[in-house]
């Protein structure tokens, strides 16, 4: 199947418009048009209900979203597999959170480069119910959670723990103080949500609601507020006075899994990768010292 009939079917429903699906993949709508019915007569059903400036996927084309999608992550995976240099024997996917991203891969990636000589790296950005499926359908080697799915025939180990802190940029405040400010409420997971209603349900509602810890550190750092951020992250913005720890609000540990296939063909590969990320940053830095 041309892969192109793929990605238009996911931009009109994404869009919900021929039109704006055409600018999007540079096409004329008579082309986006006709790539979606080429689609159906494949399929042998159709995947829109065609109301003037009202595109709706019909069920058939509800059920087709993850499959067009599967296809075209298992594609883009052969593409790469297949072009690997001559230095490079396989590939590892990693899919994550962007706040796994921020609070605790992103410090660690150079060291999976260097201790994984002859591996080819993807990366992917993915919601827990993607990486999920797609960890089910073996086009995703590692997920990597802070809330990991218990899944049958699949590894779940603890590699590390991230370390939560209130902080404010407007001096030292009480958690009481919170309470008349503005506070940003960045997503942890679902532990860390039921610990955060149950221990810190007088904080105000979020002015900001992100998924993101880095776009948390830049609207407090710029508009005043609070946030639970990971230590790492402002321990040096502590130590110059920039942040200050709320008094009263205790930590939040966080602790990070990794969750593979136990019968992956990769799996050498991936138990590599795993005792990788498990040391803690004075060995990763040594590592990266010595072979540099």
């Amino acid at each position: 199947m041309d892969t192109d009939l793929l990605k238009t079917f996911l931009e009109v429903s994404r869009t919900r418009h021929f039109g704006k699906a055409a600018e999007n993949l540079y096409l004329t709508r008579s082309a986006v048009s006709f790539r979606v019915k080429q689609l159906e007569t494949i399929l042998g059903v159709e995947l829109f209900e065609r109301q003037r400036n009202n595109i709706q996927p019909t069920p058939a084309g509800e059920r087709m979203l993850n499959h067009a999608e599967a296809v075209l992550t298992a594609w883009e995976r052969a593409k790469q597999d297949v072009s690997l240099s001559r230095l490079q024997s396989t590939q590892l996917t990693i899919g994550a959170g962007p706040n796994i991203w921020d609070a605790f891969l992103q410090g660690n990636l150079q060291s999976l480069h260097q201790g994984l000589p002859g591996v080819a790296l993807r990366t992917e950005v993915l919601p827990q119910n993607v990486m999920t499926r797609q960890l089910m359908e073996r086009t995703l080697d590692m997920a990597i959670s802070f809330d990991p799915p218990k899944m049958e025939d699949y590894e779940q180990i603890r590699i590390g723990v991230v370390q939560l802190y209130l902080v404010s940029s407007e001096g030292p405040l009480t958690l009481a103080q919170c309470q008349e400010r503005h506070y940003i409420k960045v997503d942890w997971g679902t532990a860390f949500n039921i610990l955060h209603a149950q221990e810190f349900g007088n904080l105000p509602l979020p002015v900001l609601h992100t998924s993101s810890s880095r776009i948390a550190l830049d609207f407090v750092l710029n508009n005043g507020g609070s946030a639970f951020l990971p230590d790492h992250m402002v321990s040096q913005l502590l130590e110059r006075g920039e942040l200050f720890r709320v008094s009263g609000a205790q930590s939040i540990p966080r602790n990070v899994y990794v969750v593979y296939w136990a019968q992956s063909d990769r799996r050498d590969q991936i138990e590599r990768a795993v005792s990788l990320l498990q040391r803690d940053d004075d060995e990763l830095a040594a590592i990266a010292a010595s072979q540099s």
